[in-house]
């Protein structure tokens, strides 16, 4: 059986969460990281030497990453719907997932971990501000995108590219330190993504 290691209120462990809640696979979960067992356990640090969470178990493969380990699931399951054979749509899924990964680094740490949580060294005000600034510009970015195309990122289907952009819309939308100007776009795709089951249970759950 499948086992997932990491805590259930992190932010990758909930993109593998969603994704293996809209498969329907059985799994096991273990909280590991904050609170709960340390990841620079020896144990832990066997299976993932980063010492990040989460890491996904597969008989005797360790898969660590979030991103890769949805990619490592849907090609599993052969869930093509989500992850395109096709080179040129896989390369839009993959292009979306890539983006929230290298390009929402900077906003949620001073946006969210900064502006909402208080946390250090994020929390200086500069940082937080920056951050909230460029958290709305790459918002509108999605909202734009979406307007032009859609329902979904990667067009008419939901597809992986929506799990990790799901999340980082979800946590603009729930954090209560941030402006938000209107995005009609991006205001009907949170609300398309909320009549997902899996996406209330693991993302739009109460956690932000």
């Amino acid at each position: 059986m499948l086992k997932l290691l990491g805590r259930k209120n992190a932010f990758n462990v909930r993109k593998v969460l969603w994704l293996l809640d809209e498969l329907g696979l059985d799994f096991e979960q273990e909280d590991w990281g904050r609170d709960f067992r340390p990841t620079a356990d020896p144990a832990f640090l066997a299976l993932n030497p980063l010492g990040t969470v989460p890491v996904l178990l597969d008989g005797d493969a360790a898969i660590r990453e979030s991103h890769v380990i949805l990619r490592y699931l849907a090609s599993r399951e052969a869930a093509w719907r989500l992850y395109p054979q096709a080179l040129v749509a896989r390369a839009e899924v993959e292009a979306w997932m890539d983006w929230v990964a290298y390009e929402m680094s900077l906003p949620m740490r001073g946006a969210y971990l900064g502006g909402e949580l208080g946390l250090v060294p994020w929390k200086e005000a500069s940082f937080v501000q920056l951050g909230r600034s460029e958290y709305a510009k790459r918002m509108g970015i999605l909202d734009t995108a979406l307007a032009a195309g859609g329902p979904y990122l990667a067009g008419e289907a939901f597809t992986l590219a929506d799990i990790p952009a799901g999340f980082v819309v979800h946590r603009w939308f729930s954090m209560a330190s941030v402006e938000r100007p209107a995005m009609p776009a991006l205001e009907a795709y949170y609300e398309r993504l909320s009549a997902r089951p899996a996406f209330l249970r693991h993302i739009r759950n109460g956690l932000m």
